[in-house]
């Protein structure tokens, strides 16, 4: 019996996942990777001896991880090896002064207390109501295609209407007064590539996610689940082809026939796109776009990112594995994002260290360090705008923690805008897709079935569930029960 053919393009979190889930239900499926390496944007920089990981460095949400390797019967722990963090990671809010988050959570409501009388009770009442909204999102709406609204509108969801009202901002404003409280419970929200004051409260579910069940670290780095997956979907009989840029999509009466690259054709019967959505679409005759320049000019994208890999020549003092810096106005710096569209005069920024906890990725002795600075899409990116904000970022990395690393330099790399363009077609050069506001909800994403083209499919971070890790996994998952519920 002749199996379905499914091409898919792009192999990053979702092309995987969905990989996997597409040949175990028996279709023949290849997968056509741009870069050199697989992984899309999860990338690896290896240089001197240390081991960078280009994308994603968070580990959260490990539960919906264990559902995707135990829908094909194996485990997490059967392919690489997780640690729990702790502290899973450290706020500054200005010089020697900075707040550890643990790993436990009655430790975590005593650091409220400590800073806010009577916090610690009230951040039960809002963890209660996160956990409950955590549970219905995993279990009720982020499987859930996104075809029409009716998957979503049930009791429990009803319940909750109020909270696709309210914001997180306002919502968490009404539990603690503490400004340094506020923005650690804001914080989650920020994954979601949206601002706190534009995010139904219902995303509180992430701060049940960061608290409960804790911030994680695969041993080698977040590469390490990529190479996991990538192991599982050939055990399956994926074939995985790097190097192979997709250039020509042909297609006959509104139906994929195959796909071209520099160097051959690929046949398929299904053709899913895990690349850049727009992208995909411009390689489509105009008339078979499902929408327009102006509809995605239109819509809300989470961040781009400028992102320095710094290797240090000694062990860093007062920092830990994740540290956030957030001494300076969010408000301010998020208006450059989604409002002026400019960089920031002074903006926050991620760093993390992954050399404190994970030997593998630094040489004896030595550091590595990832920092991230979140930026408008579409923005400038020069040589000389980059050069500014790392000495900015150093300056105040040594300021802020009371240790100087700036002569302790070994090299830089950097990573911004023009090189989510280049290396994945990325539209304006955003690094996590769309932002999860009210009105880019579920439904309200773009398609995971094309209306257009009867056997085109996308998923990852442009559509349900949303950008993210799991949310890619998710992704995966639920256009490959689409496109067996329709083929």
């Amino acid at each position: 019996m002749k199996r379905n053919k499914v091409v898919i393009i792009g192999s990053g979190f979702s092309s995987l996942s969905a990989s996997c889930y597409l040949a175990n239900m028996g279709f023949d499926v290849t997968v056509l990777e741009k870069n050199k390496t697989v992984g899309g944007r999860a990338r690896q920089l290896k240089k001197d001896g240390f081991t960078f990981d280009i994308g994603p460095t968070f580990y959260w949400m490990p539960d919906v991880f264990e559902r995707f390797f135990s829908d094909f019967k194996t485990s997490v722990s059967s392919h690489y090896t997780l640690n729990k963090l702790n502290p899973a990671y450290q706020i500054y809010f200005g010089k020697n002064d900075s707040v550890s988050i643990t790993d436990n959570f009655e430790d975590i409501k005593q650091t409220f207390e400590t800073i806010e009388k009577g916090s610690g009770k009230k951040l039960q009442k809002f963890i209660n109501k996160a956990h409950s909204n955590y549970n219905i999102a995993i279990k009720d709406l982020v499987y859930k295609p996104g075809e029409h609204v009716f998957e979503i509108i049930n009791h429990k969801t009803f319940l909750k209407l109020s909270e696709f009202v309210i914001t997180i901002k306002n919502q968490v404003s009404g539990y603690v007064k503490n400004k340094q409280l506020q923005k650690i419970l804001e914080f989650p929200v920020l994954f979601l590539g949206a601002k706190p004051s534009n995010t139904p409260s219902f995303y509180n579910f992430m701060n049940y996610a960061d608290f409960k069940l804790g911030t994680w670290h695969p041993e080698g780095g977040m590469y390490e689940v990529v190479k996991a997956m990538t192991t599982l979907s050939q055990s399956l009989g994926v074939k995985i082809v790097t190097d192979s840029e997709v250039e020509n999509i042909e297609i006959k009466n509104k139906i994929v026939k195959g796909v071209t690259t520099k160097t051959s054709y690929f046949p398929c019967d299904i053709l899913l796109s895990g690349a850049d959505y727009h992208h995909t679409e411009t390689l489509l005759p105009k008339e078979l776009r499902q929408y327009s320049e102006t509809y995605w000019n239109k819509k809300t994208f989470a961040p781009s990112a400028l992102l320095f890999y710094v290797g240090f020549d000694k062990k860093l003092e007062n920092v830990s594995h994740h540290t956030l810096f957030f001494d300076t106005d969010f408000e301010a710096h998020a208006k450059t994002i989604y409002d002026t569209i400019e960089w920031a005069e002074k903006p926050l920024f991620y760093a993390s260290f992954p050399s404190i906890t994970d030997a593998s990725t630094a040489p004896e002795g030595k550091e590595a360090g990832i920092f991230l600075i979140p930026i408008a899409p579409d923005v400038e990116d020069t040589p000389e705008i980059r050069e500014h904000y790392f000495n900015q970022l150093i300056e105040r990395v040594e300021t802020i923690t009371g240790e100087k690393i700036k002569n302790h330099i070994l090299f830089k790399e950097s990573y911004c805008v023009n090189n989510f363009k280049d290396d994945y077609h990325s539209y304006k050069g955003n690094a996590y897709g769309l932002a999860n506001t009210l009105m880019q909800t579920h439904v309200l994403r773009p398609k995971l079935k094309s209306k257009k083209v009867d056997n085109l499919y996308f998923c990852g971070q442009l559509t349900v569930p949303g950008p993210g890790v799991p949310p890619s996994l998710i992704s995966g998952k639920i256009v490959s029960d689409l496109i067996k519920k329709y083929h």
